[in-house]
């Protein structure tokens, strides 16, 4: 499982990589880059399905995957951005609720499947994302506030990253997602070794979807929020309450089973709260030119540090107690409320 959920996340680090250096989003039509590569990454999905695949076509389909994927999330939150001169962290955290939906809806899919059979998950989400492409083609046109790049320009990373505000933002962000993917993959363990433990029937996909997708609402709420205290605010409270989860994580699973339900889509809820907010306080940061670029290599370097955390994760359930697994992802947190203090 690590090594599908990593592949994924290095296809997307070389893809945000290229993206970003190329200035992509910045120079073309954001909305035809999206549908390109929502085409092209379903495409990547649904050559799973190939039969007696190896693990070599395995693992490069997952990589594919992620690759396209640069074209989507990021690109995405451009196009948001080219429509909101304020507003901008309500309307990313909608965006961000989305994804979170889009993340959980392949375990919906498993639970309340027609058929037994995987492959009914991965045709449905092949067939979401043409649809996904084709809706942002016909009906999302380019931004009113839109400023296209005009030249490439291959020293933007060292740019960005002498604004202060935008070096701020960022290793918060890259904090949130040191616990986030580590989070989300591992919530089905979580989960099965709550039931093993208690002796109990867990439904492990419903209630993955209901741990991750519960998080939509809390993107939408911290958007609401962020209109009225601010998007600074909403992210290193968020991630405060991440980081308490995580040093608390031990002690879950003596919990009573609805206790232990409720707490873990809590903890759904404030491990992605803080994630639009940061993209707003990314993109405020960065040169109106720039935001695409600012917005991918953040990503880019926030998806490099995911591959360490699920690796670790991966590596240590064989090594320790799998109750005390989740403690290592509050350094995240810790790391990220440090560089958001005030100065």
């Amino acid at each position: 499982m690590g090594y599908l959920l990593s592949f994924v996340q290095f296809g997307f680090i070389i893809g945000t990589l290229t993206f970003a250096l190329l200035t992509l989003a910045d120079r073309y039509s954001p909305s035809r880059i999206f549908m390109i590569c929502a085409f092209l990454g379903g495409i990547c999905n649904l050559s799973l399905l190939i039969p007696n695949i190896t693990v070599f076509n395995l693992l490069t389909a997952r990589f594919g995957t992620g690759f396209f994927l640069a074209g989507i999330y990021p690109v995405g939150m451009k196009i948001a951005s080219d429509y909101y001169k304020g507003g901008l962290g309500r309307a990313l955290g909608y965006l961000v609720g989305a994804l979170v939906l889009g993340t959980a809806f392949p375990h919906f899919i498993n639970e309340f499947s027609w058929s037994s059979d995987y492959t009914a998950v991965i045709i449905s989400t092949t067939l979401l994302a043409f649809l996904g492409g084709m809706s942002m083609w016909f009906l999302v046109p380019d931004g009113p506030y839109r400023r296209p790049a005009t030249k490439l320009q291959l020293g933007v990373v060292t740019q960005l990253f002498n604004i202060p505000q935008f070096r701020k933002a960022a290793f918060g962000y890259f904090g949130h997602m040191w616990e986030l993917y580590a989070f989300w993959g591992f919530v089905p363990v979580i989960l099965k070794t709550y039931a093993n433990r208690q002796g109990i029937d867990l439904q492990i996909s419903f209630w993955s979807f209901i741990v991750i997708g519960v998080g939509a609402i809390s993107c939408i709420l911290g958007g609401l929020i962020s209109l009225r205290k601010g998007s600074r605010k909403v992210a290193y409270n968020s991630l405060l309450l991440s980081g308490i989860f995580c040093l608390a994580s031990p002690l879950f699973f003596g919990l009573s089973p609805h206790l232990f339900l409720v707490l873990l889509c809590v903890w759904g809820m404030v491990v992605i709260s803080d994630s639009p907010q940061f993209s707003t306080m990314i993109a405020a940061a960065a040169p109106p030119e720039l935001r695409g670029t600012a917005l991918t290599i953040t990503n880019c370097i926030g998806f490099a540090i995911t591959i360490i955390s699920i690796q670790l994760l991966s590596f240590l359930t064989h090594q320790i107690d799998h109750t005390l697994l989740y403690l290592l992802l509050s350094i995240g947190p810790i790391f990220g409320l440090y560089a958001l203090r005030r100065s």
